[in-house]
């Protein structure tokens, strides 16, 4: 199966909120044609009406994709109509958060082909990072495909075990509003040594893109171009010396943090 397949045999997308949008967007600039997507949305935006997909017109009666993309707690109403497209050939991948393969076996059947997926909200630019585990009835196939339409949003890894996904989800599914946090405070700071709101914001702003967008091209390591910025004695040794604190600092602070967001995830996935 692959994208040629899709175009012929239909991709079913349930919600098309901000994540199904982007990520409709990106197979629509790939070339995917918007005749043979259909969307099941109750409030489907002006964007989506203006792309020329089937929305709100039933489903094929074997699309090659099926891609559930509503919120969590809409899975128990929504996920139903999809009823009749499991055990058969159609893939389904999921995005929602918070819900186990278990779930979508139960509802849809264990027979079929279920790959979950855990992306993060940079996928709006198309920057977003995705992980994906599929259950025991998905093939390399069904896996190398997954991961074709998930480019649409940004890089995708392959994870070992579905247990991962709790730790996924605090790291790269969260994460995101830990480095927003990061600029608001970043820029707060400043303004308490003088600069002006704007002026501090657009700094830190620019800061914190930059720097991971370095980070990210670079063959060096984020740890050695920590280094590489780092005077012996000057001005970021001497706000790394706080920041690297072992009690106080960032590492112990992000420990408890991603173990928090790891937990709650846990929480969640057991209803």
């Amino acid at each position: 199966m692959d994208m040629t397949t899709v175009a012929q045999k239909g991709l079913v997308l349930l919600g098309c909120g901000k994540m199904g949008s982007a990520m409709l967007a990106g197979w629509l600039k790939g070339g995917l044609p918007a005749a043979s997507v259909w969307v099941l949305d109750p409030h489907p935006s002006d964007w989506l009406k203006a792309q020329g997909v089937h929305i709100n017109q039933g489903v094929p009666e074997s699309p090659a994709i099926a891609l559930i993309a509503v919120k969590p707690q809409m899975m128990g109403e929504a996920l139903p109509s999809m009823q009749a497209l499991g055990n058969r050939d159609t893939l389904f991948i999921s995005v929602a958060a918070g819900t186990p393969i278990s779930k979508f076996e139960e509802v849809l059947g264990a027979q079929t082909p279920i790959v979950r997926a855990m992306p993060n909200t940079p996928a709006a630019i198309a920057r977003g990072i995705t992980a994906i585990i599929g259950n025991t009835m998905t093939t390399e196939a069904h896996m190398t495909l997954s991961e074709a339409l998930l480019r649409a949003v940004g890089q995708v890894v392959r994870l070992e075990a579905e247990g991962q996904m709790d730790a996924v989800t605090a790291v790269s599914g969260s994460g995101p509003a830990y480095v927003f946090h990061l600029i608001e405070t970043l820029a707060a700071a400043g303004v308490k040594e003088g600069l002006s709101p704007e002026l501090s914001m657009a700094l830190a702003k620019a800061t914190v893109g930059g720097a991971g967008a370095l980070a990210e091209e670079s063959e060096d390591s984020p740890a050695q171009l920590r280094i590489n910025v780092t005077s012996p004695n000057g001005t970021t040794q001497a706000a790394l010396e706080v920041l690297m604190d072992a009690e106080a600092g960032m590492p112990a602070l992000l420990e408890k943090a991603v173990k928090a967001a790891a937990d709650r995830s846990k929480e969640l996935s057991r209803g």
